[in-house]
């Protein structure tokens, strides 16, 4: 029987900084939705745990805020010593499955949609908000050297928190438009000192947080970072200005870099290959009117967008020619020979989250030989459902159980 090599190479043993993986395959972070009290429920236990059950090599928690300030959604997890019994509860379950747990930690900065934050909140630059004025955050303002310093210290207190509680990796979101994305896009970084202007200096900020977090956990945990190959808009962030910030994160020490791409605001049908569904979107937010009034401003203006397999695939090709740190292709992956095609250009892993919402035992299928391509039709409609009570889902399966959602993982 011929075997396939790059198949062989998916479904083998990766070893990831300190860690090793039984196979290649990443859940990536996609908010969930599947928090109580800003810490972690059952149903966010339940639905990692059956990621590790399925079969993936690393399941990634997504949005664990390092600061109260830091959520965008009030749904999401706020990273602190209280909630570390849920913490370890949520390890142990994807433990007990044979699968390894990352932590996605992210600071929103000016990206607060739904939470009201006292004062301007931080940024890159100063100004006005498009990001929060319809909750009342209408101002940002530039971060200091002590605003940079106390974000560094938050990160390294969440990862170490991440680590107490027995997590194998923990992820820094520097994509998306978040706090540090912030600093590395030009749609929100104006400054003129050695943190803007040249895609090194606005890349310089998360390099530092990212190398500090290395120095805390790296002996223990492995760290990678969510970057953007691209903003995918006029005026954001290119290619050229992603190779240069992998660049940086390689020299400072990360594990692997996950390679996404868009702005919540300003790209989201670029970060998803494809449109949102608005009318699943008016369903799910049906009393939220200002939520749902943000998400329709949000689509203005946006173009018509097909999805096609390996949609990020022509940047991150780009990328991995240019750097020798580990990359995680993600991005319109849906079948195992997308999968075997990453591996054979020199991708280290395979990320992807809609198709394991869809079927969370898709990597056991693969391996086993029982389905080549997911079922996922690519049509966005799990989206609105971080903001449903029971949290995300895919509709073409039946639905959560709330009650799930309303009790702490560790309770």
């Amino acid at each position: 029987m011929n075997r396939n090599p790059d198949r062989d190479t998916l479904f083998s043993p990766f070893r990831l900084g300190p860690i090793t993986l039984r196979n290649r395959f990443i859940r990536a972070g996609a908010n969930e939705g599947m928090v109580l009290d800003s810490a972690p429920t059952r149903a966010l236990l339940e639905h990692h745990r059956s990621m590790a059950a399925g079969g993936v090599g690393l399941t990634t928690v997504a949005y664990g805020a390092v600061a109260k300030v830091g959520r965008t959604l009030p749904n999401q997890v706020w990273m602190r010593a209280e909630i570390l019994p849920d913490l370890k509860a949520l390890a142990d379950a994807v433990h007990a499955e044979g699968g390894a747990i990352s932590y996605q930690l992210t600071h929103g900065g000016s990206f607060v949609t739904s939470v009201k934050v006292e004062g301007p909140t931080m940024s890159a630059s100063g100004g006005f908000n498009k990001a929060g004025f319809m909750r009342g955050n209408l101002r940002q303002r530039a971060m200091t050297r002590a605003d940079m310093d106390l974000v560094i210290g938050q990160f390294v207190a969440a990862a170490e928190l991440c680590a107490q509680a027995g997590f194998d990796a923990v992820e820094i979101h520097m994509g998306h438009g978040y706090l540090l994305n912030q600093f590395i896009s030009p749609l929100s970084n104006k400054r003129r000192d050695e943190y803007g202007g040249s895609a090194e200096n606005r890349a310089r900020f998360p390099a530092e947080v990212l190398r500090r977090v290395k120095e805390k956990v790296g002996q223990r945990m492995a760290v990678l970072a969510k970057i953007n190959v691209a903003d995918g808009v006029p005026g954001g962030a290119t290619v050229d200005d992603a190779i240069v910030t992998a660049r940086l994160l390689q020299q400072a020490g990360a594990d692997l870099l996950v390679l996404s791409g868009g702005r919540n605001i300003e790209s989201g049908w670029f970060m998803f290959g494809s449109n949102f569904d608005m009318d699943e979107m008016k369903k799910v937010l049906k009393g939220s009117w200002l939520t749902g009034l943000m998400m329709k401003a949000a689509q203005f203006g946006t173009p018509k967008v097909s999805f096609r397999e390996m949609y990020f695939l022509e940047y991150s090709r780009r990328i991995r020619a240019a750097v020798d740190v580990p990359l995680g292709y993600l991005g319109g992956a849906r079948s195992l020979a997308n999968a075997e095609q990453a591996v054979a250009e020199g991708f280290d892993a395979l990320v992807m989250a809609r198709p394991l919402i869809h079927d969370p035992k898709l990597i056991d299928k693969f391996r086993r030989g029982e389905t080549a391509v997911s079922g996922c039709t690519n049509c966005n409609r799990c989206i609105p459902y971080i903001y449903h009570p029971a949290g995300t889902m895919c509709v073409l399966n039946p639905p959560n159980d709330p009650a799930l959602n309303r009790v702490r993982a560790a309770g």
